[in-house]
């Protein structure tokens, strides 16, 4: 069971999200996240210094708990077939759905600070992918593909009709297009 300083810790953050996905990193300011929780200042200080601090740990658990986290999957043998098509029909929702709706919020955030702490949780996402795609050549469910390329498609194809979708209307059938090329890439499908 969490402490009751975690439970704070998780409601600040989730009540949080909605503020950023709302408002912008810009716009959110350390009194309106005490609004939107009812906290004082002061309770809200003893957990967060800064909006700053703030976003970037709700970013840190958004990114651990991605359920593109194929370790778990890939200890337990889950073919990695199955587990490409799990990853792909999610990413296939959120693409055709708008994504998560922190883009705006992570593209304002990013321009206040250097590029380290983005470049970190790119590195974790790369990494994920490689685990998985070298799994499945090993296991010859893939084609022998050069990985990094590979990646390198899924990752920025994927980010950037998220980003595009927030200002642009992405057509449902250029979604599912991305989607089958990363397939057919990988299982010839």
């Amino acid at each position: 069971m969490a402490a009751k300083g975690e439970k704070t810790r998780e409601y600040i953050l989730n009540e949080s999200y909605v503020l950023f996905a709302k408002k912008g990193f810009k716009q959110v300011t350390m009194k309106d996240v005490c609004e939107v929780t009812n906290m004082s200042r002061g309770g809200l200080y003893s957990h967060f210094s800064s909006t700053g601090e703030l976003f970037e740990a709700l970013l840190e658990v958004i990114t651990q708990n991605d359920e593109m986290d194929f370790r778990d999957r890939i200890k337990k043998g889950t073919p990695a077939a199955v587990i490409l098509d799990d990853a792909l029909k999610r990413m296939e929702h959120e693409l055709i759905n708008g994504g998560d709706s922190l883009n705006t919020a992570m593209y304002e955030y990013a321009q206040t600070v250097d590029s380290g702490f983005f470049e970190r949780l790119h590195k974790n996402s790369e990494k994920k992918w490689k685990e998985l795609i070298k799994y499945g050549i090993k296991n010859g469910e893939f084609n022998d593909v050069d990985v990094d390329e590979i990646v390198n498609m899924i990752l920025f194809s994927y980010q950037g009709v998220r980003m595009w979708n927030g200002i642009i209307t992405i057509k449902t059938k250029t979604c599912r297009s991305i989607i089958r090329n990363i397939k057919r890439q990988l299982t010839g499908e």
